[in-house]
């Protein structure tokens, strides 16, 4: 087309005309219209605001000058928009040194806002770099493993004082100081966390996503040449390259044909198990942080029958911890009993609980044991230890008494816990009694009033004995339930983590295998290559080639 002549109103306001003439042998135009969604036709078409047209032109040049040729593209846009003032020539000068100073300016800013987040991330995304982080972290998770967490000031003071440190410097100053009394919710800690997982962004970012990037695209190979320096080539003298790409596509390649170039892929997942595993330590840093930082804990020795509130025992954790409206249930231990091996040994023991909601009402009800807690609006309450809490008996007859008891130092791990029944003046400074103790719920060993061994009594027996001409019956034993209450909100996210770790792992095992291939004549070249299972690839590409049939010529052709 020599020349395109455009007068045609296009706007339901103003219209416009644009008159364009490139006269011949210079320039050769073709022109397409861009139409907006809508619009049925060219000519009578009413457009919203503006009407694209894409114009490309070919320059004819001189023989002398073919260095030169190219092709020429050209978008003119309609609008209704007033273009911006020019500087005018008059006069204008200053003006136009100012605006070019201006310009290089801000190009000059703006070059640096650019260029230095690029800097930064080829910092972060550095290995070593990530390695440290990674091993500081390590070191920091068994630091606070070896030192003891949540204890108050002075027991710090006590195990690292500063006229005796541990390996010559390390007393309670690093430890208070740094948080190390509650190493995972610390600034220190949390931070390495962070810097860790800005390191694996930077790396996914920079790094595992161009790969993919890479891997997704078509590539053919136009050379045999090209195609023979793979890791594996072979050529087949006489097949047909549609043959090839059957038989890949039947070994689960996606195959690709270009006229006589072939390109096969297969095992593209492994390329993005990398990122899914960066991910994963993602989600499990941050489920680790939520833990460590927005947790609730607390610990509660209750007798049986009594009742405590839920919000009186659990405290923060960190900065990120926020009380939910559990916390205002109420907790009642019904019966707190314990199960005994054939030695008598404590084998289990277990809590009847139920929850009760503001209203009174209960909402859940369960005993619990060690390893089977209960879980109720995001709180775990679990069976932790026990005590004793008061023995009830009958004197002469009378009561029940109910007599305090408490736990009494000895030697090694094992519990003791004793009461004294005042016998005679109570008031009397030289006051005398029975004594009673017990290592557990089931049974009770009394003494005289000079300290004689009595005899032997269990609870709920209802056998008396008679100690100084005072007769008790044991009635009943009265433990104590020793719980532990906790919230952990990063608990989902955690496993959610582990679990796509483990399987982002076994994907990432997965090999990315590449084929080309390019028809030569009768003959076929071929070449391709993997990142994994290197040993193997030659062998399976040996297998998938011999199940290409060979092309034979006929004696009709002959």
């Amino acid at each position: 087309m020599e020349a395109l002549i455009l007068n045609h109103a296009i706007y339901s306001k103003p219209s416009f005309r644009a008159d364009f003439f490139f006269g011949p042998p210079l320039l050769h135009c073709s022109f397409k219209p861009t139409f907006y969604p809508g619009n049925s036709g060219f000519q009578g078409s009413y457009l919203k605001r503006s009407l694209s047209f894409t114009v490309t032109c070919r320059v004819k040049t001189p023989q002398g000058n073919k260095k030169n040729d190219g092709n020429i593209a050209k978008k003119i846009i309609l609008s209704e928009e007033v273009p911006p003032p020019l500087v005018e020539e008059g006069g204008g000068e200053n003006e136009s040194q100012e605006v070019a100073g201006k310009t290089g300016k801000m190009n000059g800013v703006m070059g640096l806002v650019k260029r230095f987040p690029r800097k930064v991330l080829a910092v972060l995304s550095n290995l070593p770099l990530a390695i440290g982080e990674m091993f500081a972290v390590a070191a920091l998770m068994a630091l606070g493993t070896a030192i003891d967490q949540g204890e108050a000031p002075e027991f710090y003071f006590q195990k690292y004082p500063e006229d005796n440190p541990v390996l010559g410097f390390f007393t309670w100053r690093w430890v208070l100081t740094l948080g190390f009394d509650h190493m995972f919710s610390s600034p220190i800690f949390l931070g390495t966390l962070v810097l860790l997982g800005a390191s694996l962004i930077a790396c996914t970012y920079t790094t595992q996503i161009p790969i993919v990037k890479v891997a997704k695209r078509w590539k053919f190979l136009q050379s045999s040449e090209a195609i023979l320096k793979q890791e594996f080539s072979d050529t087949l003298p006489r097949a047909s390259i549609q043959d090839l790409g059957v038989v890949l596509m039947g070994a689960g390649y996606e195959v690709f044909l270009k006229g006589p170039s072939l390109y096969a892929f297969k095992g593209l997942a492994g390329r993005f198990a990398p990122i899914g595993v960066h991910l994963a330590m993602l989600l499990i840093m941050a489920g680790g942080t939520l833990s460590a930082a927005g947790s609730f804990r607390g610990s509660v020795t209750v007798p049986q029958g009594l009742n405590f509130v839920v919000g009186d025992v659990l405290g923060p954790t960190g900065f990120l911890s926020n009380p939910t409206e559990a916390f205002n249930t109420e907790v009642h231990v019904n019966r707190f009993y314990m199960d005994y091996y054939d030695s008598g040994e404590v084998s289990q023991f277990h809590t009847d609980l139920s929850l009760y909601d503001l209203d009174g009402k209960e909402v859940l009800r369960k005993t619990i044991s060690v390893n089977d807690p209960l879980r109720y609006g995001g709180i775990t309450i679990y069976q932790t230890d026990w005590s004793f809490s008061a023995l009830q008996i009958l004197k002469d007859n009378e009561g029940p008494f109910n007599l305090a008891v408490a736990p009494l130092k000895i030697n090694g791990d094992k519990k003791l816990f004793g009461t004294f029944l005042p016998v005679g003046d109570v008031n009397s400074p030289n006051v005398k009694g029975i004594s009673m103790l017990a290592r557990d719920l089931q049974s009770i060993v009394l003494y005289d009033q000079e300290g004689k061994f009595a005899g032997v009594r269990r609870p709920n027996s209802k056998l008396p004995i008679d100690i100084d001409g005072t007769k008790i019956v044991i009635v009943d034993a009265i433990g104590s339930s020793g719980l532990e209450l906790k919230t952990d909100p990063g608990v989902p996210i955690v496993y959610a983590g582990f679990g796509a770790l483990m399987l982002t792992t076994c994907i990432s095992y997965l090999s990315h295998s590449q084929i080309w291939a390019l028809q030569d004549g009768t003959a076929v070249v071929i070449g391709g290559k993997t990142n994994r299972a290197k040993a193997e690839f030659p062998d399976e590409m040996d297998r998938l080639l011999n199940q290409i049939p060979e092309i034979v010529e006929s004696s009709t052709s002959k």
